[in-house]
């Protein structure tokens, strides 16, 4: 897939998701929030909760599954941490961290708490 292909496409899949989350009473904060730290794909909000998570596409769920790196959990811990700097109770936060997986017909798999400290 080319660069600009696989760009588009990851920004398709990243909004499907952002749609799959508000559908089921989740308002989305951000998306492609940036920090020094990096990039967290998506920012959701339920109840006091704030959920961060990282959108992983590919042909099947599996090979999405894979392609999440040491070095990009490790990005999004630190810009979870930034980003949670900004709210009221600060790491003392609710949060978790959920992988969204999409393959190439656009099926959506959620693992929820995936990434875990």
């Amino acid at each position: 897939m080319s660069g600009s292909l696989a760009y588009h496409s990851g920004l398709a899949a990243e909004d499907s998701v952002a749609s799959f989350y508000q559908r089921s009473g989740h308002a989305i904060t951000a998306k492609r929030w940036r920090s020094a730290a990096g990039e967290i794909d998506l920012i959701a909000r339920k109840d006091d909760n704030v959920i961060f998570i990282e959108v992983k596409k590919s042909k099947t769920h599996d090979q999405a599954a894979l392609s999440l790196r040491p070095n990009q959990i490790s990005r999004i811990y630190n810009s979870a941490a930034m980003f949670l700097e900004g709210e009221p109770l600060g790491q003392n936060t609710d949060a978790r961290f959920d992988v969204a997986l999409v393959d190439a017909t656009g099926a959506i798999s959620i693992l929820e708490n995936a990434i875990c400290a």
